[in-house]
């Protein structure tokens, strides 16, 4: 008889995972996953740890207690390195350097998905033509926009979004949905923190609600 193959692991799991600040509870504890195909909807006001979490996950701060796994193994910072491409509150761009200029270079840091180059992404998310401005020239929202290129080129297979709809118009929500999508559909997963009840791309989708502790976050 031949034996069932195992389950494949969630793509990201976290088991009691805590985290204070001055002796203050921020989060936890915590017990989530995500797998491949799907996203993780982080809720919760402002100030109930969202982007602590997702720093935590990305291993830009360490967990007072818990476990993270990536693939059923231990989030070693070289794993994490390899699956997680996170997307922060704040431009991850050389200020005196040109959009695609950014982009070259951050291909060069971190590799690219396959058969994607800096010009396409930079076309996808609507910054045709603005590929020799300056970083510091841009708007906020354009500034989101070259963001989510470098996302979009990342080879990561999981996505942390830390509010990816904040500067960012109609079109550009929708382009943030799209840009969800696809990375689903091609195996990969996101966690995506947000306060507003509108934004949460049309994916298949958990919910993770933080409450606020006191601890600012």
């Amino acid at each position: 008889m031949t034996p069932t193959a195992s389950a494949a692991p969630p793509l990201l799991e976290a088991r009691g995972l805590r985290f204070t600040r001055n002796d203050e509870p921020v989060f936890g504890p915590l017990d989530f996953a995500v797998d491949a195909g799907e996203a993780l909807l982080v809720q919760g006001e402002n100030g109930s740890g969202k982007t602590t979490l997702l720093r935590v996950l990305a291993g830009l701060l360490r967990a007072d207690a818990g476990e993270i796994r990536i693939d059923g193994e231990p989030a070693s910072a070289a794993r994490r390195a390899r699956a997680i491409a996170y997307l922060g509150h704040l431009p991850a761009f050389k200020a005196d350097l040109t959009a695609l200029e950014n982009l070259r270079f951050l291909c060069g840091l971190h590799g690219r998905r396959r058969a994607q180059l800096p010009e396409q992404a930079i076309a996808m998310v609507g910054l045709a033509g603005y590929e020799d401005a300056l970083a510091r020239q841009l708007s906020a929202g354009q500034k989101k926009r070259l963001s989510l290129a470098r996302m979009w080129l990342a080879p990561a297979p999981l996505w942390l979004l830390d509010e990816p709809y904040a500067n960012l118009d109609l079109p550009g929500i929708e382009l943030v949905n799209r840009m969800v999508q696809a990375h689903l559909r091609g195996g990969g997963a996101a966690l995506v923190t947000t306060h507003g009840a509108y934004a949460a791309p049309p994916v298949r989708t958990r919910m993770l609600v933080l409450e606020r502790t006191g601890a600012a976050a």
